[in-house]
């Protein structure tokens, strides 16, 4: 899967398409995170999301129609919170530990994770 920030191109590899029922789960009750998550919605939303059950943390990307990246934040484990501040349509959540986790740090900053 591609990604967009800015004129930059991502390739996050694989992702898990997560169906209706998926969507309430998540990455709850997981030890880790195998393969990145991606929820999409029909339309723009503006959804909080939550890390209740969630050991460790991730990174939320969220991005338009066009996977082109409006925001991204690290969620850490059991977050009441966490929101895009722009609407969106597809939310991807990544991990922020292990090898991946280089390819992904320039989303986050320098020391945030």
């Amino acid at each position: 899967m591609i990604i967009y920030s800015g004129k930059r191109k991502i390739d996050i590899g694989e992702v898990k398409s997560l169906g209706f029922f998926g969507r309430f789960i998540g990455l709850m009750f997981r030890s880790k995170m195998s393969l990145p998550l991606l929820f999409s919605f029909s339309k723009d939303v503006s959804l909080p999301i939550h890390s209740f059950f969630v050991f460790f943390p991730f990174l939320a990307v969220w991005t338009d129609e066009n996977y082109r990246i409006v925001d991204s934040k690290v969620v850490y484990p059991f977050s009441f919170s966490v929101s895009s501040k722009k609407p969106f349509r597809h939310l991807i959540e990544l991990p922020c530990a292990g090898k991946q986790a280089k390819r992904f740090a320039f989303l986050v900053g320098k020391g945030k994770i």
